[in-house]
């Protein structure tokens, strides 16, 4: 008995162990990400893992229209310039919604929260997962301004089957640059944000059409972040 009772606290002590290595990981990546390209993430990370073919090229703040930032931004989060990484009535809202349906299918994350688990975790609902996600949210928020997190946020983002990144996006649906989208087509694409292998072959779906109308009405009230 007194022997499992060491082996437990060895395993305890190693996964201890193993979760701060993974945050030292984690902070390490975000310092050299602060002035540098991301060119990968978990999730295209593991796309290759299962036999996929990434495409993505990274592109400056500056390189991306704003049209896309606005659309963004009034989809995916519309208080992002002005929270710090979480949107508690959100998070409330979603935490009432799985309540009533007695699953884990609403989540109320913000852009940040969304960057957190598209570098560093995976898909997978749990609350064990979004208490990884808030911790590695708030690392994110803590080293990088607004601007950064929303650019890494549209280089990584998933836009259709290995396809990553607003810029790869653009080439593929578009053939052009993510600087020279206009309202419509970045209306469109993060429209397919919600489901975009299903989109990339289902243009016309009447719900995609439908949300790329009211992210196009509603661009003109996106906060955008400012300089720090």
């Amino acid at each position: 008995m007194a022997s499992f009772g060491k082996f437990i606290k060895r395993l305890l002590l190693a996964l201890m162990l193993l979760v701060v290595a993974f945050h030292v990981l984690v902070a390490g990546l975000l310092l050299i990400w602060k002035t540098q390209p991301v060119n990968n993430s978990m999730f295209m990370l593991t796309h290759r893992l299962t036999g996929g073919a990434v495409t993505q090229t990274w592109v400056d703040y500056d390189d991306i229209a704003k049209s896309a930032k606005q659309a963004a931004i009034v989809s995916e989060d519309s208080t992002f310039s002005q929270h710090n990484g979480f949107d508690l009535k959100g998070i409330e809202a979603a935490r009432k919604k799985n309540e009533e349906t007695g699953k884990m299918s609403a989540g109320g994350s913000t852009i940040s929260q969304q960057l957190a688990k598209n570098l560093f975790l995976t898909s997978h609902r749990s609350y064990i997962r979004k208490g990884e996600e808030a911790i590695v949210t708030v690392m994110i928020e803590s080293l990088w301004d607004k601007q950064r997190i929303l650019t890494a946020y549209l280089n990584v983002a998933e836009f259709g089957n290995g396809i990553y990144g607003i810029e790869a996006a653009a080439q593929h649906y578009f053939d052009k640059s993510a600087a020279n989208l206009n309202r419509d087509e970045s209306a469109l694409l993060i429209s397919m944000l919600t489901n975009p292998k299903y989109y990339e072959d289902n243009q016309g779906d009447r719900r995609l059409r439908n949300k790329q109308r009211i992210i196009k009405k509603r661009m003109k009230n996106a906060v955008l972040p400012q300089v720090a």
